[in-house]
């Protein structure tokens, strides 16, 4: 039974955080197209060739969010209101979890890990019917699903250190600090898209990775702060004619150092699992034969798909210009 109510929220506060709630544009389609890399050559020469599009869309979810009020809680899941050891104890099925907890509940404190299931069954039907749109859709939805669920402060009730005094820490976490530090990322994985026995068990595993980075994130951000002054750590900025504090990028690189590789680790793990449920729709749809869905890949661009895979390898997609999401950083902010 769920005891505590969710904290109220100022209007003002909402507008900023649908602006930097989530992975953030840039990291959200880089996961995407990381995850690309990873599929077996079955399927990877139609994902490859629909790569821009994927892209493009990764972010797309956080969008509807300005349209669409049952979309925010799609995104996370506040464990705490689910019980001290939630992360362990809720059913892994929806419809056992809304036995105990009832709908309402889970809608309002969040779901991510059921979402990414359905979506999971939803692009596995759109498989079966060799859709491509449908493919296309779903593909790019459930990658946004699954990176969320991999970032720690989309675990939790205080999802921007707001009942701790550290609010900012969410859009400093997942998006200022890989603006400023993705050129020093590692982004290439070993790992290969692998066939998921019980998905159920995969995304669940990987909420509560996310969750137990939670109480290093927040006493990191602490133990920091003591080391500079609020003229040295806070930057405030207008935003349509109200105050906003920020943290500063030196505070932000001084804090990406503390918390060593584990951003970049929550990173990669989100493009692997993404490649793996890709992978286990495909087969779950009796693995259809793709060909039809796209124009044959003429030489020039499987020369380049392979030219890609290697870049990939060498950890060098930044370098090369071939990482999408970084060449269009510029424009997006964060």
């Amino acid at each position: 039974m769920i005891l505590v109510k969710k904290v109220f929220i100022s209007l003002s506060f909402v507008a900023c955080w649908l602006l930097i709630s989530s992975w953030g544009f840039l990291v959200h389609k880089t996961v995407q197209q990381l995850a690309i890399y990873e599929l077996p050559k079955t399927i990877r020469p139609f994902f490859y060739q629909h790569k821009d599009k994927l892209v493009y869309d990764a972010p797309r979810p956080d969008i509807r969010r300005n349209k669409d009020s049952t979309e925010a809680t799609k995104h996370f899941i506040d464990l705490e209101m689910f019980g001290a050891n939630a992360a362990n104890d809720m059913p892994m099925d929806w419809n056992e979890a809304v036995k105990k907890y009832t709908k309402d509940s889970l809608l309002k404190y969040g779901y991510v890990p059921y979402y990414v299931i359905y979506i999971k069954g939803k692009l596995t039907e759109a498989f079966k019917a060799q859709n491509k749109d449908s493919i296309l859709f779903y593909a790019s939805d459930l990658g946004h699903y699954i990176s969320d669920a991999n970032v720690p402060l989309h675990t939790t009730e205080n999802y921007d250190g707001q009942l701790t005094n550290q609010k900012g820490i969410h859009s400093l976490w997942e998006s200022m600090i890989p603006e400023i530090e993705i050129t020093h990322y590692y982004l290439y994985s070993k790992h290969k898209a692998t066939y998921l026995k019980q998905p159920e068990q995969a995304i669940w595993a990987a909420v509560r990775t996310a969750a137990a980075l939670v109480p290093e994130m927040l006493a990191k951000e602490k133990e920091l702060s003591l080391q500079f002054t609020d003229a040295q750590k806070y930057r405030v900025q207008i935003r349509r004619g109200k105050e906003y504090k920020s943290y500063t990028s030196d505070f932000a690189k001084a804090y990406s150092i503390s918390l060593k590789s584990s951003i970049n680790d929550q990173l990669l793990s989100s493009a692997n699992l993404i490649a793996d449920f890709y992978y286990t729709a495909w087969v779950d749809a009796g693995k259809p034969n793709l060909d039809e869905l796209h124009k044959t890949l003429n030489h020039t661009d499987r020369k380049a798909m392979k030219q890609e895979q290697k870049i990939f390898k060498k950890n060098a997609l930044i370098s090369s210009d071939i990482l999408i999401a970084k060449k269009s950083s510029t424009t997006e902010s964060f």
